[in-house]
């Protein structure tokens, strides 16, 4: 998580057509993608995703709302590819574990 905070932090984003697509569908703000890189936690990693490993972050907005994070990282960047406020229908509470009783 702290290469993600580091890159976060110096502005090492690449924000790709996807995120922005769904940003703007959902009502997120690049504010709140960026806060929740920086308070969040790595619930989920997916190494073999092409071209880059990627992972899925639990992060909190600015007004403390959750919020996944889907990001490909490599060692100068990071890949923005989407967001979303984790729907508890699919999650468990606390946002960090999938449900298994989902059909």
């Amino acid at each position: 998580m702290s290469v993600i905070r580091k890159l976060c932090g110096e502005g090492s984003l690449r924000w790709t057509n996807h995120i922005m697509t769904r940003i703007f569908q959902r009502g997120i703000s690049i504010e709140d993608v960026e806060s929740s890189l920086q308070s969040g936690e790595i619930i989920e990693e997916y190494p073999a995703d092409y071209p880059y490993p990627s992972c899925l972050v639990l992060g909190f907005t600015q007004n403390s709302i959750p919020l996944h994070v889907v990001c490909g990282v490599t060692e100068n960047e990071l890949w923005m590819i989407t967001a979303y406020h984790p729907r508890m229908e699919e999650w468990e509470e606390g946002c960090r574990n999938r449900r298994r009783d989902i059909q």
